[in-house]
């Protein structure tokens, strides 16, 4: 079906299977000791660790009654995997087994999980529906047989019964534009009451995990929660969204889908076309993953591959990762605009400049360019004395109101000093910035060649008026 929920598909995706599996991938690594971090929703009965049992998404529509809405919950759901050995006349479990060459490992899997819902707008604006979003318990054996087709044990995968419902209503809201609030609710409905021995793990068996909507609407709109226009902000801040955060999802500028995910997103949130595939974090930095990747061992690499087929696929896909494409993670340049009343650049020096060397802005010249403190102009050589914060010496009053913003301890060791004005330097918000050796410091030629100095704010000093540093004996 080729709907925005499909365009937007490949962030969901992201979500749903964020802190899955984390580098570097394999069961052993003490990252994955703790798993399914994400929009868990634990039986109401378990309370041990405070999680929630139920997450709420509140939004806004604009919408006439005939409009319809297609609501679709997504999680993942434990996969128990079990390794057992032949022993006797029956099966013992075990952590691995090895069989014709090939490992394998008791170890937790999981399964994506879908619930649809297709619901008229009318219907929800009479009265809440309820939609059953549970799944039954399942077993599936595997038989492992060894090179000469004896039995040497089997795996064994098994569900735990899920119990769940979503339940959907809609209200217009009161005033000339005719908003909807519509209201998402997902329950885990599970009567399992937890014994004194239970575990986070057996909770887990019976969570939703990782759990997200997909919001649609024919004939409709909604309305962004995060940049609402003026006349809906007072609507938007009367949302209430529990363990989820609805935004604005699909091609920039569309409003007939919404993703409600567990961790914070913008509208029109996307996944880099530069990424080569799923690293099981959606805040992820490919080229990161794929070097640390890269570092496994063979023996780490074997294990990685048995911990979970998806981890399997990462592996080969890193493996096989050509020099260009790891190049293109380095990072990309999106779009660039030029700041308004911004001098156009030099046409003599724009064709091979890069935009982010300080030479390709004419308009700035650190070396020669000064700015006014205290009605006398400060540049490069003009000498001043440091007051950190814009703190008064001891004895004095405060010049100005600044001296919290700076939490550096060393500061103290500053106020005072003398020191040589080195450059004075634009930033782009438009903000001067001194940068500074001190006066006394017997490496300060040695700072000057390196290029490393003290930054400090034009309402940090005071000038002191006198000739500039003798720039040859190292202030």
């Amino acid at each position: 079906m080729n709907t925005p929920m499909e365009t937007a598909r490949r962030v969901a995706d992201a979500v749903l299977y964020e802190g899955y599996l984390l580098y570097p991938y394999r069961a052993s690594a003490a990252k994955n000791r703790t798993r399914w971090q994400f929009g868990v929703l634990v039986p109401p009965g378990y309370t041990a660790t405070a999680e929630p049992s139920a997450c709420q998404t509140e939004c806004l529509l604009e919408a006439a009654d005939d409009a319809t809405l297609h609501v679709r919950l997504r999680f993942l759901q434990i996969l128990s995997r079990s390794v057992e050995r032949v022993h006797g006349g029956g099966y013992r479990r075990t952590p691995a087994l090895e069989v014709g060459g090939h490992t394998h490992l008791t170890y937790d899997e999981a399964v994506e999980r879908e619930r649809d819902a297709l619901l008229s707008l009318a219907g929800l604006l009479e009265a809440e529906q309820v939609v059953d979003v549970g799944f039954p318990a399942t077993r599936v054996t595997e038989p492992l047989a060894d090179p000469s087709g004896e039995p040497a044990g089997r795996v064994v995968r098994e569900h735990r019964r899920l119990e769940a419902v979503m339940r959907l209503r809609a209200e217009r809201l009161a005033g000339p534009y005719g908003l909807v609030r519509l209201r998402v609710r997902v329950e885990n409905t599970s009567g399992w009451r937890p014994g004194p021995d239970a575990s986070r793990d057996d909770a887990l068996r019976r969570s939703p995990i990782a759990a997200h909507t997909l919001l649609a609407v024919t004939e409709g709109a909604f309305l962004s929660l995060l940049d609402p226009p003026e006349w809906a902000r007072e609507a938007a801040e009367s949302c209430g969204n529990l363990h989820t955060w609805p935004v604005l999802v699909g091609e920039e500028g569309r409003r007939d889908a919404m993703l409600s995910a567990p961790i914070i997103l913008y509208d029109h949130p996307s996944i880099a076309p530069e990424s080569p595939g799923d690293f099981f974090d959606a805040t992820e930095i490919d080229e990161l993953l794929s070097l640390r990747t890269l570092t496994l061992t063979e023996e780490e690499r074997r294990e990685a591959a048995a911990t979970d087929p998806r981890a399997a696929e990462i592996m080969e896909r890193t493996a096989g990762m050509p020099p260009e494409l790891l190049e293109r993670l380095h990072g990309a340049v999106r779009y660039l605009r030029r700041e308004e009343g911004a001098r156009p650049p030099d046409p003599e020096r724009s064709h091979d400049t890069p935009w982010w060397d300080p030479g390709a802005d004419t308009s700035v010249s650190p070396e020669t360019d000064g700015v006014v403190v205290a009605g006398v102009t400060v540049a490069r050589g003009s000498r001043v004395r440091l007051l950190p914060g814009g703190a008064a010496l001891p004895g004095t009053p405060s010049r100005t109101a600044s001296h919290g913003r700076r939490a550096d301890a060393h500061d103290m060791f500053l106020a005072g000093r003398t020191a040589t004005v080195e450059a004075v330097l634009l930033d782009v918000d438009g903000v001067h910035h001194l940068a500074v050796t001190l006066a006394d410091d017997p490496s300060a030629d040695l700072q000057r060649a390196q290029g490393r100095f003290l930054y400090f704010s034009p309402d940090e000093v005071e000038p002191l008026g006198d000739a500039p540093a003798d720039r040859g004996s190292g202030g």
